[in-house]
């Protein structure tokens, strides 16, 4: 059987496909990008096409250059003679380094501050709002001197540790706080030291097993059980025990003076300090904000359930409210991580060596390659933005309210 198709009913189709909002959408977008895409590839084109006229062409060959400059403080091999492709990559863990302790610190100074902040305790309360009003109105960049400055000028030097009687000492017998930073035992691991770790790992795994059998057990039973003096002994007692099977496999180089400053260990530079916890400390009143709002988001009436159910503040803080005002809390938290991440890059302030440091400072300055090396620390800069987002956004989704 043949159906016939008139004009009328092929009006009618492109009717209904035109009425159909979500056929629509999608053809606006497809434009849409297909225009975008047109307009970025005209403008990369024009872009390139000056420069080659300028006698400027893009190229990223000096990244295997000798990089001819020192880098105090790194995480992996560097020397003078290293490529400048090295100098960026210890850029960029420098980078990675002071924001991750700087969003650890802050989120835990973050979370205290704003608890603290609705202590009924007038004092604390009027402290904390202190904290929260002195360093929200200050820019960042002022406290990172602030810190910096007061680290150079109250610690004592290296020499200073020398002698008899020497006016400094070292933080039992192995920590040395110095103008210079802080000085502190370096492991050094044995072969053994591998099944250490392995049982660490897996008592640490133990640990969250345990935490959700006891939370999952509160919700079935209503039977608390203690979680925090197991969890220590979950992650001590085989990790230590392992340690003096193994005969001890991993021991620690104390650092020792000599001459004018100290040799061994592993050094924290001031300028790492000073921007760590400035970030920190300044990012965490904002967080400190966040979490008061999210706490005052649940209605009173959940804490007056839980207390009449004989649960202690704290027990209520951590099981009722805490977990229903992460909902409201992790949204802004994200932009405070990105904060963080961006302003590292005023590390240069304090001679701490970042990825702005070394490809956008001395890297630019030396090459010529001003182009190339801002491209690069913006890609940079927007792929570590975009992680970050999408890691919080997972765990945003996770604890939201699943409709059923």
């Amino acid at each position: 059987m043949v159906t016939e198709t008139t004009p009328q009913s092929q009006s009618f189709k492109l009717s209904m496909l035109l009425n159909d909002t979500r056929y629509r959408s999608y053809t606006f977008q497809f434009f849409s990008l297909l225009i975008l895409i047109v307009l970025i590839a005209y403008l990369g084109s024009n872009l390139i096409r000056n420069l080659a006229e300028a006698g400027l062409n893009i190229s990223y060959s000096f990244l295997g250059e000798p990089a001819g400059y020192d880098i105090n403080q790194r995480l992996i091999e560097y020397t003078s003679q290293s490529t400048h492709m090295r100098a960026t990559i210890v850029g960029v863990l420098n980078t990675l380094l002071v924001a991750f302790l700087a969003c650890f610190t802050a989120t835990i100074l973050g979370i205290l501050g704003g608890v603290l902040r609705l202590s009924e305790n007038w004092l604390v309360s009027k402290l904390m709002a202190v904290y929260v009003e002195a360093f929200r109105n200050v820019p960042v960049l002022i406290w990172i001197i602030i810190v910096f400055t007061i680290m150079t000028a109250v610690l004592p030097a290296p020499r200073e540790f020398r002698g008899d009687e020497p006016s400094a000492s070292l933080v039992l017998d192995a920590v040395a706080f110095t103008n210079r930073g802080v000085y502190v035992p370096s492991p050094e691991f044995q072969p053994q030291a591998i099944y250490v770790f392995f049982v660490l790992l897996a008592s640490i795994l133990a640990i969250f097993w345990y935490r959700n059998y006891a939370k999952n057990r509160l919700y079935a039973t209503g039977t608390l059980l203690p979680t925090f003096w197991p969890s220590f002994a979950i992650l001590v007692l085989p990790t230590v025990m392992a340690f003096y099977l193994l005969g001890k496999p991993i021991s620690l180089d104390y650092p020792v003076l000599k001459g004018f400053n100290f040799s061994g260990g592993w050094t924290i530079r001031g300028s790492l300090i000073a921007l760590w916890l400035a970030l920190a400390i300044y990012t965490a009143a904002f967080i400190a904000e966040n979490v008061r709002a999210g706490i005052l988001a649940i209605s009173k009436g959940q804490t007056e359930a839980a207390a009449s159910l004989g649960l202690r503040p704290n027990r209520i803080m951590s099981l009722v409210i805490l977990p229903q005002a992460l909902r409201v809390i992790i949204p802004p938290l994200i932009s405070q991580y990105l904060n963080i991440t961006k302003n590292s890059s005023l590390a240069i302030a304090v001679g701490y060596m970042d990825v702005t440091g070394t490809l956008g400072g001395i890297t630019l300055n030396q090459t010529g390659r001003a182009i190339e090396a801002i491209l690069l620390l913006m890609l940079f800069y927007l792929l570590i933005s975009l992680s970050i987002s999408a890691l919080m956004n997972i765990y945003n989704k996770s604890i939201s309210l699943k409709e059923r």
